[in-house]
């Protein structure tokens, strides 16, 4: 499965997830040295393989720049953004989800620059 973030200026931000299912698949932002490590559990504790890990990012003046970054799980339930933004204004919310099963976790780069997230998926709420 590969991922890639189409910038604008056709620049690409993105990883391609290899075929070890044991690899930790990695998607680079570009905009700064902060990062967010990911650990993704269903209810039992096990990891979630194929899990997406979402987050949008909006950065510069007035947050006027905006892209979003996706990224999935290996078999471990493990992924990684690098690149964050040290400075995100309003912070970087990451949605996780396979199925019928989510979770999300906040992070606030200025103070935590360097994350790590452990999320239990669990089934979304009956609307």
């Amino acid at each position: 499965m590969a991922i890639a973030i189409f910038l604008p200026g056709g620049f690409v931000a993105g990883a391609a997830q290899a075929a070890d299912p044991k690899t930790i698949a990695v998607v680079d932002a570009g905009l700064g040295s902060c990062a967010a490590d990911f650990i993704i559990t269903d209810d039992a504790g096990g990891p979630v393989y194929a899990a997406n890990i979402r987050v949008h990012i909006a950065y510069g003046f007035m947050s006027l720049h905006k892209f979003d970054l996706q990224v999935g799980t290996n078999a471990e339930g493990k992924a990684r953004f690098i690149g964050l933004p040290e400075n995100a204004k309003q912070g970087l919310f990451f949605r996780a989800s396979e199925g019928d099963r989510e979770g999300s976790a906040f992070d606030n780069p200025s103070k935590t620059c360097k994350a790590q997230f452990t999320v239990v998926l669990r089934k979304k709420a009956q609307e």
